[in-house]
């Protein structure tokens, strides 16, 4: 089977080609902006790693290639660029990003791959939604201060 066609290959290449992944491979804590949304977006990596982690072993298990991935072009344009700037654009690419992590999640032939893109999911939707209120306060100038 090519690493392509498989839903957990396809997982990985949808989770590691992402914004966050993008910036906490780019060393997040360089970017200037606001703490909070810095340990969002490292949350967010770190959840989407370890489901990365998961899935390879399961792949190497199955005897199937690991996917090369990569980043879209358009995000290295975004160094040294504001986290509060950033954030936005983050979070409508994760709301784009479930599309395809509920499409996995619903394989038909693959128990393994809906169990593994159902916790993406439900991650990623955990994340952006709490992405979205740091944003929103961030709007209402209250950043750092609780929720």
């Amino acid at each position: 089977m090519a690493a392509t066609s498989d839903p957990l290959a396809r997982l990985i290449t949808t989770l590691e080609s992402s914004a966050a992944m993008y910036l906490a491979d780019s060393r997040l804590e360089t970017y200037p902006g606001p703490e909070d949304v810095r340990r969002g977006l490292a949350d967010l990596a770190a959840d989407h790693r370890r489901v990365v982690a998961r899935a390879g072993e399961i792949l190497a298990e199955r005897e199937v290639a690991m996917p090369r991935t990569a980043y879209p072009l358009a995000f290295t344009g975004w160094h040294d660029v504001d986290l509060g700037w950033l954030l936005p654009r983050v979070i409508e690419s994760l709301r784009k990003q479930l599309g395809t992590l509920d499409a996995l999640a619903a394989t038909p032939d693959d128990a393994t791959a809906r169990e593994l893109a159902g916790e993406a999911a439900a991650a990623t939707r955990r994340h952006a939604d709490r992405l979205a209120d740091l944003a929103m306060r961030l709007r209402a100038g209250l950043a750092g201060q609780p929720a």
